[in-house]
């Protein structure tokens, strides 16, 4: 199992959880190893099973150990109980049962048919490892990335609106392999009014690419007629709110099961306030701007002791890269458990501030991948 989760974490986060899965053999001896590497792809199981056979190694008799319930339903894929099944594994050990109720019930499946079933070995750690992932099913709603693209001093635009491009190349087209395998894309309509970008994933030439994410516009706001973000497709959804848990709820009935949050400021910074954040991904170049459009405004935090706090995320390619220049970071948020340190500083003497409201104004800016 140990093995099973460690190959988990060479997917993605998103719509679908990070699952890893082992097959031995009768005599122990490994034979071979699967991880899902998103939507879309074969599961860890199916994964696994293809390697064997692409192999020429018999699976007959032997044991799969997988760190989720095997599905039970036909999606983009087949079920994994049956292909379990066919190919002859004689025993399943899983983690955690599958919380999705049209993929679950694989484990009644495998036993009907045969296979010797258990669960609950390392229970704790793979309920962990796909955390935020959990959650999500359970409120149903979207899983939630949330990218910024900043200076060293959080800046996503200079003090004249200019974003582009903050980011290096190489951070660019990771953001747009990212667009090629998310359901959705959010931004505000002071955005969209500001920036008039394209929401779409595009190569290296500009030209759009791969599959294209439904574009999604949050704000009262019309969307203007000629605005870029209509595209040509019909693929524009506008969410009539100011509230996060709202647009989350309209993108859900519409199908969406994974969003990336892209801006502005005042959207970023919403998503964030309400714990509605699922992954973080952060690409920093090394530019200072000194003012600007700061890349979070306000998330109600008036003491250190109350600051959010988050993990290093070593899935979806590890917890930091170098993209050219840029440092990506990729975190999680923090367990609510987890220990830290406990802050009591005087607070310091109160000083005036002004800051808007997100009800007041979204502030615009992409930075990098809102065009």
């Amino acid at each position: 199992m140990d093995h099973a989760l460690e190959a988990a974490l060479q997917g993605p986060r998103g719509a679908n959880p990070l699952v890893g899965a082992v097959v031995v053999g009768p005599d122990g001896r490994h034979l071979v190893t699967g991880y899902h590497r998103g939507a879309g792809t074969a599961h860890a199981e199916a994964d696994a099973i293809v390697a064997a056979i692409s192999a020429g190694v018999d699976l007959s008799g032997s044991t799969m150990v997988v760190t989720l319930e095997p599905c039970n339903h036909v999606g983009r894929t087949g079920p994994c109980a049956q292909a379990i099944i066919d190919a002859g594994i004689a025993n399943v050990v899983y983690a955690v049962d599958d919380p999705h109720d049209p993929a679950a019930g694989g484990a009644a499946t495998l036993r009907a048919a045969g296979v010797t079933v258990r669960s609950g070995l390392a229970a704790e750690r793979a309920l962990e490892l796909n955390r935020r992932w959990f959650q999500a099913v359970e409120a149903k709603r979207p899983f939630v990335t949330l990218h910024i693209a900043q200076t060293l001093d959080s800046r996503i635009a200079a003090e004249d609106g200019t974003s582009q491009w903050i980011s290096s190349p190489e951070s660019l087209a990771d953001n747009h392999a990212i667009r090629r395998r998310i359901d959705a894309i959010l931004v505000g309509t002071q955005t969209v009014l500001v920036d008039n970008p394209r929401l779409t994933a595009r190569d290296a030439n500009g030209e759009a690419s791969g599959e294209q994410p439904l574009r999604a516009v949050m704000g009262l706001r019309d969307i203007p007629e000629d605005a870029a973000v209509r595209g040509d497709d019909g693929r524009t959804l506008h969410l009539p709110t100011r509230d996060p848990h709202e647009a989350l709820s309209l993108l859900f009935s519409a199908g969406v099961r994974h969003v990336m949050v892209e801006g502005g400021s005042r959207i970023l910074s919403a998503f964030l306030a309400e714990g509605l954040v699922d992954e973080l991904i952060v690409y920093l170049a090394p530019t200072l701007l000194g003012s600007g459009t700061p890349a979070l405004n306000g998330l109600g935090i008036g003491t250190l002791a109350a600051a959010q706090r988050w993990e290093w995320d070593a899935a979806s390619g590890g917890a930091v890269q170098m993209l050219g220049r840029d440092l990506r970071l990729h975190l999680l948020p923090e367990r609510p458990d987890a220990p830290h340190e406990t802050y009591a500083a005087a607070p310091a003497a109160a000083e005036e501030t002004s800051t808007d409201s997100l009800p007041a104004r979204e502030a615009a800016g992409t930075a990098m991948g809102g065009h």
